[in-house]
């Protein structure tokens, strides 16, 4: 009866995880695949090719990793299909690939930013695009074939070991890792924490306002500048969403990439049996770039509501929001303050009769 039990708690498990997989897998595909279509129709992006270039990884992991993290994840992971010698390898070489490949793209995303923000006047200091992505490539290519010198796959009784948590990159793991994960984390961490540190100084320390001229009026005394002088509503943070973007960025990153980085350093037989877990925690943050990276930028947001726009052609609805403006508030007022205006209405009459009267108008 225990024994029935505990299988049963292992199947809901599975399927509950399955479910949770495959919502994972089509949240990267929609959103990713969106998100490329914005960033090709907008021209003037600042960090647009890496915009492109993380969708692109991110598809390539949705089409490739991800399927066979579904099919074959250990038990109780997600699957029970074996794979052979051949695509054991494949898979292997992807996973060590690809994931490289996300951490040092994002992280590449993050410099491009931080020298976008903090440097703006030196264009020259600025490497091409290209040329980074180049070398993020070479290096991920190079961490991928780490996976090529481990461990043969094991017969059948034993693990197959095609994945990199179970052992398939075999003494180069610990390597793997730091490359993969510390390195990226440590460059983020720099970048955004700059990125952090002018924002927070920017909204504690604004501008002073010009000193007005001789003989001005101090301030008006309009609707507008008696609404401007009210305290705000709601508490903002030191920064605001320049400073809120930063840590939202390093907190995905170190939420989904720190325990499978923490796993790589960790004995292979005790990472292997939490592997399912740890290998979907990780490939949750596929389907949360473009949410993070894309929809968090105005030009980004204003090109998909255009191109939402022309695919789904809604009835234009007036937004009641913009009855709260200052300016859309005043003239509200001053409408009911001074009336409306009243028009005569003209009744038409029979042919051959002048107009009304003043008296019959009104």
């Amino acid at each position: 009866m225990a024994n029935t039990t505990e299988l049963d708690a292992t199947e809901v498990a599975g399927s509950v995880g399955l479910v949770l997989a495959a919502f994972v897998e089509a949240a990267t595909l929609l959103g990713n695949g969106a998100l490329l279509a914005v960033v090709l129709r907008t021209p003037g992006l600042s960090d647009a090719l890496y915009l492109a270039h993380l969708c692109v990884v991110d598809l390539l992991a949705a089409a490739s990793i991800m399927p066979l993290g579904l099919v074959a994840a250990p038990p109780p992971g997600l699957g029970r299909v074996r794979l052979g010698p051949a695509p054991c390898r494949a898979a292997r070489f992807l996973s060590a690939a690809l994931l490289p490949a996300c951490t040092l793209g994002v992280a590449a995303l993050g410099l491009a930013r931080y020298r976008l923000i903090v440097h703006p006047l030196r264009p020259g200091a600025r490497p091409p695009p290209a040329l980074v992505l180049a070398v993020v490539w070479a290096a991920a290519g190079l961490l991928g074939a780490l996976s090529l010198l481990g461990p043969p796959p094991g017969p059948p009784p034993t693990p197959a070991r095609c994945s990199v948590l179970a052992g398939g990159l075999g003494p180069f793991r610990p390597l793997w890792a730091l490359l993969a994960f510390a390195l990226p984390a440590l460059l983020m961490l720099g970048a955004y924490g700059s990125i952090f540190l002018v924002a927070r100084r920017a909204a504690l320390h604004p501008p002073r306002p010009l000193r007005p001229a001789r003989g001005s009026r101090l301030r008006s005394d309009s609707l507008d500048s008696r609404l401007s002088i009210l305290p705000p509503l709601r508490p903002r943070l030191p920064g605001g969403k320049a400073a809120l973007a930063p840590a939202l960025a390093v907190g995905q990153f170190a939420a989904c990439w720190l325990p499978y980085g923490c796993a790589c350093l960790a004995p292979a037989a005790r990472a292997a049996s939490a592997e399912a877990a740890i290998t979907w925690v990780a490939y949750s943050a596929f389907a949360a770039h473009p949410f993070l990276y894309g929809l968090l930028q105005r030009p980004v947001r204003r090109a998909l509501g255009r191109l939402a726009r022309r695919v789904l052609p809604w009835p234009p609805l007036a937004c009641a929001l913009q009855a709260w403006h200052p300016r859309a508030l005043r003239q509200l007022l001053q409408g009911h303050r001074e009336g409306p205006a009243e028009v005569p209405e003209q009744v038409p009459e029979l042919e051959g009769e002048g107009s009304l009267s003043m008296p019959e108008a009104t």
